[in-house]
């Protein structure tokens, strides 16, 4: 009887976890287990941060790549959804599954705008200076509740070159309204928009193919027709903007830094 009963425990735990990996979302959070020394960063925003499962490689958000500069101390937590706003991500109770897990001195990591520009979509839509600065104030006030630090990052920009060779500003108003917040809230921020801006401008519109899901046909299993995709990220380009984020960290003198990895 009880052989029974394990045979039949073991057919239904195999069959979650089929299920969850069937249909859980493209992104996949990455949880450890804590132990008193450790530093944790909780990160949410869109698909440019988030997690890929290895069936979509090589697309990988910036997230995905962060803890690869950090000593063993520091765990991040990657709670980012492909698709989401500052609204969507909050109205869904995506935040909450966040703030039940973050602790007094963990850090909370803050990147949205490339889907609240759009105005077709009621759920995901806001305002540059008063919804987007409403949601991205309802994370600030409830991370540090919870004692945890949020450090606001303003969205990478997008793949978007005029035919001078010149990156076209993608996201209008959205991160000088994320600025306009950190000042008015003396919360840490991490100009993501402008660093990546500089870099693509640097290296060009051939290079920065290699940053972006600009792809071969056949060149990866996952992708046989190709893709030339101007706002997700590929392996390197993950990493990249990864280092961008830590690059900020250290100017603006967060106390991570010292556990930034040393070349």
């Amino acid at each position: 009887m009880k052989r029974k009963f394990w045979c039949f425990t073991v057919i239904i735990f195999s069959c979650l976890m089929i299920f969850l990996f069937l249909f859980s979302d493209d992104s996949v959070a990455i949880m450890k287990k804590r132990d008193k020394d450790s530093i944790h960063i909780y990160l949410i925003g869109d698909s440019t941060v988030s997690t890929y499962k290895p069936k979509l490689a090589p697309r990988m958000g910036w997230g995905q790549k962060l803890n690869d500069f950090f000593h063993e101390r520091v765990v991040v937590h990657n709670a980012s959804i492909p698709g989401r706003s500052s609204k969507s991500f909050y109205d869904e109770g995506r935040f909450q599954k966040v703030k039940r897990e973050i602790r007094k001195g963990d850090y909370l990591f803050i990147q949205f705008g490339h889907n609240d520009a759009k105005k077709a979509d009621v759920k995901r839509y806001t305002d540059p200076f008063t919804t987007y600065k409403m949601y991205l104030k309802k994370y600030i006030d409830e991370a540090r509740e919870k004692g945890a630090i949020p450090i606001l990052v303003t969205p990478v920009e997008r793949r978007n070159f005029s035919k001078q060779g010149n990156i076209i500003d993608s996201h209008g108003n959205y991160p000088s309204a994320m600025k306009e917040l950190a000042v008015e809230e003396n919360v840490e921020l991490i100009d993501l928009t402008t660093k990546s801006k500089q870099l693509f401008n640097k290296i060009g519109p051939e290079n920065t193919k290699k940053i972006f899901l600009w792809l071969e046909p056949f060149e990866y299993k996952h992708f046989p027709e190709g893709k030339k995709d101007n706002t997700h990220l590929q392996e390197q380009g993950a990493y990249t903007i990864a280092s961008l984020v830590v690059e900020g960290l250290v100017e603006i003198n967060s106390p991570l830094k010292e556990y930034v990895k040393q070349d």
